[in-house]
């Protein structure tokens, strides 16, 4: 029986597959998924506004700088954007 994590990932592994045209690595989906903790559960803080500073700002220092580990300066920003401007959010 599949848990609803479980289902959630097979979704993400569907949505980069539709949207992105790649084949997920389904390790690091699932690590990073588990990672993300219940906030997958939750339909508000499953998803981010790409048009809120503030949630962007959320975004880079809890994920890309906290999770990840990166340096903070402008091209997290730009980066995240980036994404927004070429995938939607």
């Amino acid at each position: 029986m599949s848990s609803r994590r479980d289902h959630l990932i097979e979704q993400y592994a569907a949505d980069i597959k539709g949207k992105f045209g790649q084949t997920p690595d389904m390790d690091l989906l699932t690590k990073v998924t588990i990672g993300l903790g219940p906030a997958i559960y939750n339909m508000d803080s499953s998803k981010v506004s790409g048009t809120d500073d503030s949630e962007l700002e959320t975004v880079k220092k809890n994920f890309l700088q906290k999770k990840l580990g990166l340096t903070d300066g402008p091209l997290l920003m730009e980066g995240i954007k980036s994404v927004i401007n070429t995938y939607g959010a």
